[in-house]
């Protein structure tokens, strides 16, 4: 592939995230690919990102954009359609919002790689909008979007899906009639080592401090249990969830990928209470040997194997990469789901996952992460870049 003319395109790059942490690997592996993108704040992403051409729209030259730009939304999709790729021989875009809704010429093979379709107009409309005065103000242009992000999702648009998870290749089944085989994002984990030791004397959670991250039933569970826990993590609810802390509740803030790192080693398990389209702290965890209490739907569905107890409920899961595949995991368990997002059922997945300690084995947890390594994700993305070369899917 490295004869070939690529080109790169992503939402925007304006900070560092984990949709950037995959178009880091990527621009590593294509590193003559341009890169096309909406807004771009200098800076703000890896110097290997950033040491390409990089096209932005013309909405990057309108001022105070760095800040505001989200407010020009409904301006996304003209402006994401007057990109040129002719001359190009692929094009690979990473896409949770427009990147996938490119003009891309007739010869010219696009793959998109999926993060999720866009959130705010399908899935997470309340989240984002509510249900109050602002939703049904919005509701005209969220149509709109909805009718253009199904246009362009059809197969003279996008010759090839591939998705993050099979949560996401779902959705894309259910709003753009489309079919994605899965190959999981890269994970590095060369900076986490799993303790042969783990102290194992206390919780950890990971927050975002946003409501659907779901820390404040983290909070509320541990503040009922007594249970000690650890919270990574600084955002904008970060102060009001500390003062209803307890004593056995730890806030830590943000901290070094050395110091997270000594964290999963020694944490008797994660506690994972948000749905995620993937989930890359559940895979970091379980590279350190540790288990993880998740909330069973969305990518953990994918990323932890849950006791045996909780098996039947992935009976229904579409096809995977074999890698990830449930049959292909003679192994044992990583992890322990729980299935209503509150602190009941919270309490119970702990206290079930204290009561079956002993079947979960550090050295088979961290066996598991690896399969979500970079190198596994470069095979499996070189296959479908195969394949989009050989044909619209």
């Amino acid at each position: 592939m490295s004869a070939l003319r690529i080109a790169l395109v992503h939402d925007w790059l304006t900070g560092y995230r984990g949709g950037e942490r995959v178009l880091h690997h990527l621009a590593q592996r294509f590193p003559d690919a341009d890169l096309f993108t909406l807004f771009h704040t200098p800076g703000s992403v890896t110097p290997e990102i950033e040491d390409r051409r990089i096209i932005t729209s013309v909405l990057d030259r309108l001022p105070y954009t760095a800040q505001h730009y989200r407010k020009l939304l409904l301006l996304f999709p003209w402006a994401i359609s007057r990109f040129d790729f002719h001359g190009y021989d692929l094009v690979l875009s990473t896409s949770h919002a427009v990147a996938k809704s490119i003009r891309v010429p007739a010869d010219v093979p696009h793959l998109d790689y999926c993060f999720t379709p866009m959130r705010y107009v399908w899935d997470q409309i309340d989240a984002y909008l509510g249900r109050g005065l602002a939703r049904w103000a919005a509701t005209p242009a969220v149509r709109a979007l909805q009718r253009f992000d199904v246009r362009t999702s059809g197969p003279r648009s996008v010759n090839r899906f591939v998705a993050i998870s099979t949560d996401v290749a779902d959705r894309i089944w259910r709003h753009y009639g489309r079919q994605a085989n899965v190959v999981p994002p890269p994970v590095d984990q060369s900076w986490i080592e799993p303790s042969e030791n783990p102290s194992k004397d206390y919780y950890l959670h990971v927050a975002g401090f946003v409501p659907y991250k779901r820390d404040s039933l983290v909070v509320e569970t541990f503040r009922r249990m007594k249970r000690r826990l650890i919270v990574v993590g600084d955002g904008p609810g970060r102060a009001a969830l500390e003062r209803r802390a307890t004593p056995n509740i730890e806030f830590v803030g943000r901290v070094e990928d050395a110091v997270l790192a000594d964290l999963y080693r020694h944490a008797l398990a994660l506690i994972h209470p948000q749905r995620e389209d993937f989930g890359l702290v559940a895979v970091e965890a379980q590279a350190a040997g540790r288990p993880v209490i998740a909330f069973g739907e969305g990518g953990a569905r994918d990323t932890v194997r849950p006791l045996v107890s909780d098996r039947a409920s992935h009976d229904d899961m579409p096809p995977l990469d074999s890698a990830i595949a449930p049959s292909a995991w003679t192994g044992g368990p990583t992890g322990v789901f729980f299935h209503e997002p509150n602190c009941e059922s919270l309490a119970i997945a702990i206290e079930e996952f204290e009561k079956a300690e002993s079947l979960f084995d550090s050295a088979q947890i961290q066996s598991w992460a690896e399969r979500f390594s970079p190198a596994r994700f470069d095979l499996a993305f070189d296959r479908e870049i195969a394949r989009v070369l050989g044909g619209p899917a």
